[in-house]
């Protein structure tokens, strides 16, 4: 009978971890978890898919937690033992981040803002609506394209524009401004244009970057 040798437990921890840390795909490291129960918790409780995301997604290091809602972890009193709670956070911890990783490699990129949806005031409504914010134009017909509110007395009072995303999870790093200023309207406040690109999008996780 041919005999099988595991490596794993030839080798020590920091060894272990400089060989699954050189992997740049996260399919690979998948496969890894896919091997045994003692490949996969070793993957696992080392957080090997978030460290790998974060090396490819540097943005992403400062989402520090992840929920799935589908599933529905039982109370610590039901289970009897807080490791397991650790364990199930862990496993799902490892799910996202190999999904995140996967999609961010390759869904195509597309624009991270679905639809305007409205504002706290518009002065013209709807020759200034909050969709022109949108227009890749800088002029829609004869006139320019932005958005213009009402006006406040107080500078204090913010103003609101509300966006539909493309996406049900997105990771926004960075959203770009574009004020359109005219002459006869000083206390006006003005929009251009506004972006947020994604670098993906997803129904499920998803990593988006501004640009």
């Amino acid at each position: 009978m041919e005999s099988r040798m595991d490596f794993f437990n030839w080798l020590d921890y920091d060894a272990l971890m400089k060989i699954l840390l050189c992997l740049d795909d996260p399919a690979d490291l998948v496969r890894v978890s896919s091997v045994s129960r003692s490949w996969r918790h070793f993957v696992v409780t080392n957080g090997l898919s978030r460290q790998l995301c974060i090396k490819m997604f540097p943005t992403l290091q400062r989402l520090d937690h992840v929920v799935e809602p589908s599933r529905c972890v039982k109370d610590i009193t039901e289970v009897g033992c807080s490791r397991f709670v650790e364990d199930e956070n862990l496993g799902v911890e490892h799910r996202a981040f190999a999904f995140l990783t996967r999609s961010c490699k390759t869904l195509p990129l597309r624009e991270c803002i679905g639809e305007a949806i409205s504002a706290s005031s518009t002065d013209n409504y709807p020759d200034e609506s909050v969709r022109n914010t949108l227009e890749p134009h800088e002029r829609v017909g004869r006139r320019p394209s932005y958005w213009s509110s009402k006006g406040q007395n107080k500078s204090a009072v913010p103003e609101t524009l509300v966006y539909k995303l493309a996406s049900d999870i997105c990771v926004v790093s960075e959203i770009n401004i574009k004020p359109f200023q005219v002459g006869f309207s000083y206390i006006f406040c003005q929009i251009r244009k506004i972006s947020v690109w994604p670098s993906q999008c997803s129904n499920g996780w998803s990593h988006e970057r501004a640009m």
